[in-house]
């Protein structure tokens, strides 16, 4: 029999009883044939490799992570609780030393979804990383610095926004420019906010970037950069959009090219976001990512219609890619030489859409820069369906004077919203005063 050098732990939760379409890529089938691809080359037949059950989260887990508008029940359905809960679980298993690494194979997906949620974004609602996260950081206080790699294709708009002031958690995303593909964001001056500068890095590669290109960052870029910060725990928001039959992006990853990327990369937790070759693809690429995450060989792993020919660089991309991760090295090197003074209000206006639910949402964010800790923000945001919300987020490790801020706005609010919402990390504490 096998052995697994690492004993590696897979959530399956496939929900058979979500899906955007009948035929829509997001759908029932994502994941079904993974699960049969697993069951007929034996993975589980692996001395070490286990499949769990997905956990379930509740509604203050999703207020951690979320400011739902008007609420969580009216956001999302059941299976994204058991979606998020897979995640949960796939960290409680590895800190709790249950196994060494895990990979939640779970939908749906999450990295689009803000810190604010008006409806469903790049088929999105709720964070589901971004939900394990403020989980882990709860329950692990030991737990004081992650590092989240995003290698969807597309850019996880939604887990930089969460994080862009969070000097303890670190958010690298590497997916196709966004001048070529949605969400049309994630370039290299997006660096994060004012007390986290450079916590925030992204590496957009041209379409049709091959295996040579992403290792090449991994290599370069991303491995220097997490040597750097090291991080208590290395989760990977592994979308598998990137591969060259993918439908909807224009890349030319390989199966057995993510399996190296984990390999090198080596998370502590894996979590699937998007990937819609369905048959031609995603069998393939999370067999190897499985397979890399416990240590076993495999260079057996190779898609029935490969032709690594036709895959190779055109002239010229590698000198870009090299000269790309060789501007966002030298960029997080010198991220500490920016400074602002203390207690300076700093001002961020968006307009974001959601895409799938067609919602317009207009936000003026305002945060508190202090030198003491992340700083408090508020969000006054306002929605096409007629919501008006401010939001207070009172970060952790908030000092007195952000903490007095915080409840300040949030108890002041008179008229003219629908709701304040307040997240208080430190306390665990989440209010809604309906007005």
């Amino acid at each position: 029999m096998i052995q697994a050098k690492r004993k590696t732990g897979l959530i399956f939760f496939p929900a058979y009883d979500w899906e955007i379409s009948p035929t829509h890529p997001e759908r029932q089938e994502r994941l079904l044939y993974t699960q049969d691809q697993v069951l007929e080359e034996g993975l589980l037949d692996i001395q070490g490799i286990k499949e769990f059950k997905a956990g379930l989260a509740r509604e203050q887990d999703i207020n951690r992570a979320h400011f739902c508008v008007p609420d969580v029940n009216s956001r999302i359905t059941h299976s994204h609780n058991i979606s998020a809960g897979g995640c949960m679980e796939a960290a409680r298993l590895v800190l709790e030393g249950v196994v060494e690494k895990t990979f939640a194979l779970v939908r749906p997906p999450g990295h689009h979804a803000m810190r604010v949620v008006h409806g469903v974004r790049g088929f999105c609602n709720i964070n589901i990383e971004a939900v394990m996260v403020e989980w882990i950081r709860k329950n692990y206080p030991r737990i004081k610095k992650i590092a989240i790699v995003d290698t969807d294709c597309h850019h996880g708009d939604g887990s930089q926004d969460i994080y862009w002031h969070d000097p303890n958690v670190l958010y690298i995303s590497m997916h196709q420019d966004g001048r070529t593909l949605y969400p049309g964001s994630g370039f290299t001056d997006e660096f994060g906010g004012p007390g986290a500068l450079g916590l925030t890095l992204n590496v957009p590669l041209p379409p049709r970037t091959s295996d040579q290109g992403f290792l090449h960052a991994i290599e370069n870029l991303i491995l220097p950069v997490l040597d750097e910060f090291k991080p208590d725990l290395i989760v990977n928001s592994a979308g598998q959009d990137n591969h060259y039959s993918d439908p909807i992006t224009h890349m030319a990853f390989t199966a057995r090219g993510y399996a190296r990327l984990n390999e090198l990369l080596d998370p502590d937790i894996c979590v699937l976001e998007g990937g819609y070759s369905i048959e031609s693809a995603l069998p393939y690429i999370n067999t190897g990512i499985i397979l890399a995450l416990a240590g076993v060989d495999y260079s057996f792993v190779r898609e029935p219609d490969l032709k690594p020919e036709e895959l190779r660089e055109e002239p010229g991309v590698m000198d870009y890619i090299k000269d790309l991760c060789e501007s966002i090295l030298d960029a997080w090197h010198q991220r500490n030489k920016n400074s602002m003074p203390n207690n300076q209000f700093v001002e961020r206006n968006r307009r974001i859409f959601y895409d799938t639910d067609g919602i317009s949402e207009n936000q003026q964010e305002t945060l508190r820069f202090c030198s003491d800790c992340p700083g408090v923000f508020k969000i006054d945001t306002q929605a096409s369906t007629g919501y008006r919300a401010l939001c207070v987020h009172v970060p952790h490790g908030a000092c007195k004077a952000c903490r007095r801020q915080g409840r300040e706005w949030f108890d002041t609010v008179k008229g003219r919203y629908y709701a304040a919402y307040l997240q208080d990390m430190d306390n665990n504490v989440y209010l809604i005063d309906i007005q």
